[in-house]
């Protein structure tokens, strides 16, 4: 997740002097446990992450600091990931499941439960995303990052603030606005919009999610692979129902990009990473976990993507403007109207699949 090439690059150049500030004034925290690699023949770590979702230097200093190669894939959704995974043809050590999916892939045994004593900075992680429900006592991942779904826009091109999902689909916006292509997401806030839970399993429900955006298939401009933020920098949309750190990327180089959460009410997630079952190097990759909780680098990794960090020892090397920012930590009464995506179950699921797949048909006949 969850920013598009055109961001990814521009940040490189001021990195260096940003990191250097951080480090002079952040506050003392927890120090770091680091590890000796446990097994010096794996000289080799294998992840497959959602595009530019880290700061390529914290790969090269893990490299430097171990003496390993990184070897880096991408996916672009949570149903790439495990059709992937599921082919049996990857040498993968760690992945990066979205809440629901680890759900999914602990089921169908994809994963390896960590080995805790090789990952003692997993002492970092906030009591909130300790022990989710999704993967009790993170026995088999630990969380990465976080955030929510919302409106990205333009407030130049709208002529006014936006407030809810209501704007969205404003006639007058007909033909520039983005969407995720996304069947739980995009279905998922349509079914908050009509007064439903993100993850009933009611047919009827859904189907009727499936007409709305049908209907409305004139309003919508695309359905975007991670790369509405792309969309609206371009100028192409409006209005992008997009991840908040991908919007914030816009935010800081353009003064007139707006995210609002969603007044009606939106989408909470957490990203995890974790060791597949299968994994070749899976001692490296416990030490590799570890190191993205250290303090300093669960900071600089939230720092350089714009999302929201879940290690609670990295909180005081956060950008102080991004601490503060209700829409990157949301206040009790914003929470209160945030729903995680959760697994509901194959039957469900081949209803929302197939929903979308008629949707997507709508949009290109």
């Amino acid at each position: 997740m969850k920013y598009g090439t055109t961001c990814f690059f521009k940040r490189i150049i001021g990195l260096a002097l940003a990191v250097l500030l951080t480090s002079c004034a952040a506050p003392t925290a927890l120090p770091a446990v680091t590890p000796t690699a446990p097994n010096l023949e794996a000289n080799e770590l294998n992840i497959y992450n959602w595009d530019t979702y880290i700061d390529p230097t914290i790969i090269t200093d893990f490299e430097q600091r171990y003496g390993v190669k990184i070897n880096y894939d991408v996916f672009g959704s949570n149903e790439e990931l495990l059709e992937r995974v599921e082919s049996g043809q990857t040498d993968y050590d760690l992945v990066v499941p979205s809440d629901y999916m680890v759900s999914i892939m602990r089921e169908k045994n994809l994963l390896a439960p960590l080995e805790k004593e090789n990952i003692p900075n997993i002492r970092n992680i906030s009591p909130e995303f300790t022990s989710p429900n999704y993967d009790p006592g993170n026995q088999y991942c630990a969380p990465y990052q976080w955030g929510t779904v919302g409106i990205g826009y333009n407030i130049n091109s709208t002529g006014r603030t936006i407030t809810g999902w209501k704007d969205l689909f404003d006639p007058g916006f007909r033909g520039r606005v983005s969407m995720l292509d996304d069947s739980r997401l995009s279905l998922g806030v349509v079914l908050l919009y009509l007064g439903y839970s993100p993850n009933t399993t009611h047919a009827s429900q859904i189907a009727e999610a499936r007409d709305f955006l049908i209907n409305r298939a004139d309003q919508i401009s695309a359905y975007a692979p991670d790369t509405g933020q792309d969309l609206l920098a371009a100028a192409e949309v409006d209005l992008a129902f997009e991840w908040s750190g991908d919007i914030f990327q816009l935010i800081s180089e353009n003064p007139d990009i707006r995210y609002i959460i969603p007044e009606e009410g939106s989408i909470i997630w957490t990203d995890n990473i974790c060791i597949l079952a299968t994994a070749p190097h899976q001692g490296l990759a416990e030490i590799f976990i570890n190191y993205l909780l250290e303090p300093r680098i669960g900071a600089t990794l939230s720092n350089y993507i714009r999302f929201s960090s879940p290690n609670e020892a990295a909180l005081p090397y956060i950008n102080e403007s991004d601490r503060n920012d209700p829409a990157l930590y949301p206040p009790e009464e914003v929470r209160r109207r945030l729903f995680f995506v959760t697994d509901v179950g194959a039957e469900a699921d081949a209803l929302y699949q197939q929903a979308w797949a008629e949707v997507m048909a709508s949009k290109n006949p």
